[in-house]
């Protein structure tokens, strides 16, 4: 281990699951506060690639309120402390004196009100990383606004353009905002600040937006639109639902399927495989002759199942692919041969990515209840006793769901 790290944290024992765990941050330790969207998700990719990711959770917290089947919130411990307790505050002030991260997700001074401000943390440990996510950011004058994905992509300039023309914007999910701009910037401004700390031996406190992140996510269309090649109209460009051969069409079954041959080469491939002659004096690639063209497809593609389909386009360079939904992802063999998906606890859910060769991530753990581990993290970080345990449970300082 780096010498430089702190006799405090080197002595935090380790029980038998985090000898086990797997992946490139292995011996790293976090904390998460519990919340929901972009810190769970950070957290479960963390995780995921063998960081001892603590979960706090409130004392008698339901395991019911875990809406995402237990996916995003794999892989971690639990540990619950009553943070209206002086007590519990301190304990997590404690764990912090040992912890690498430290990540929490609530508006801005909700966690100065509580006590556990990003200088409290640094304080007990200067080489903390103490990671904040919200949705305006820490400042600005909509920072103690409530919002969600759609506001936060809606003001960053991304929701205007998803959708197709003449309606309105189509909000994707809540993939940009939450997820892309949020949980995936925090963890690479946690791994960031991890790799700067070995060079400085500090810690640092990570201000991650999802405003900042929807908008980051647009770069390549800001580039566009500066240098003339990007319209405001939706559906009117390239990659938007704009071009004939970057679209989805329905199958003669209902279902769909999808192209994106924007080279010329890749185009030329998919109108000889679909059928569709050329005409020497209209050529379907301009611009001007989109909307005629998104017809001669759609009629085309209306001609056959999506099976049949796939048959005469998948494993080409005609840039095609089949729309699965979620159910029939995991069949595809594709996704089987890599196992994108895999089957955990009887649950099909997405593997560990990106990938490693010599260190390898893994799902690490299902999702646990609500203070399932408390006495195992108290004993682990703190070397807090039997007794000493027991007392802050009587104190309801702490809740365990785990046999005493």
């Amino acid at each position: 281990m780096d010498p430089s790290i702190p006799s405090a944290l080197r002595e935090i024992t380790t029980s038998g699951r985090e000898l086990n765990r797997k992946g490139p941050l292995r011996g790293i330790h976090v904390i998460e506060l519990a919340g929901m969207g972009p810190v769970p998700f950070c957290g479960m990719m963390l995780a995921d690639m063998g960081a001892d990711v603590v979960r706090v959770d409130r004392v008698n917290a339901d395991s019911a309120n875990l809406k995402t089947g237990g996916i995003l919130e794999r892989g971690r411990r639990s540990v619950a402390i009553n943070l209206k307790d002086e007590g519990g505050v301190d304990l997590v002030l404690e764990m912090a004196s040992h912890a690498d991260v430290m990540m929490e997700g609530f508006r801005p001074g909700v966690v100065e009100r509580l006590g556990l401000s990003p200088e409290q943390c640094l304080e007990r440990n200067p080489r903390l990383v103490y990671a904040r996510m919200t949705g305006w950011g820490q400042s600005g004058p909509l920072a103690d606004s409530a919002g969600h994905d759609i506001n936060y992509i809606a003001l960053a300039g991304v929701l205007a353009h998803i959708g197709r023309r003449g309606g309105a914007p189509v909000p994707p999910l809540n993939l940009v905002g939450d997820f892309g701009g949020g949980g995936m910037l925090l963890a690479v401004g946690i791994l960031s600040a991890l790799m700067e700390r070995t060079n400085s031996n500090q810690g640092q406190i990570i201000d991650a937006a999802m405003l900042d992140g929807a908008a980051l996510l647009m770069a390549p269309f800001t580039g566009l639109l500066a240098s003339g090649d990007f319209t405001l109209e939706r559906g009117t460009n390239l990659v938007d639902s704009g071009a004939p051969f970057y679209d989805v069409y329905e199958c003669s079954d209902g279902e769909y399927v999808s192209v994106g041959a924007l080279e010329p080469e890749f185009y030329a491939l998919l109108v000889e495989r679909i059928g569709l002659v050329p005409s020497p004096s209209n050529d379907l690639r301009v611009r001007d002759n989109w909307e005629i063209a998104k017809v001669k497809f759609a009629e085309i593609f209306r001609m056959k199942t999506r099976a049949e389909w796939c048959k005469i386009l998948e494993g080409t360079d005609a840039c095609f692919a089949p729309v699965l939904s979620l159910e029939e992802a995991p069949q595809h063999p594709q996704n089987q041969v890599r196992r994108v998906f895999q089957e955990f606890q009887g649950v099909i859910q997405p593997s560990p990515a990106p990938r490693f060769s010599p260190t390898p991530g893994s799902i690490q753990g299902p999702s646990p209840a609500p203070g399932a581990d408390t006495r195992e993290v108290l004993r682990e970080w703190l070397g807090h006793t039997h007794d000493e345990i027991d007392a802050l449970l009587f104190a309801g300082v702490i809740g365990s769901s785990e046999p005493a």
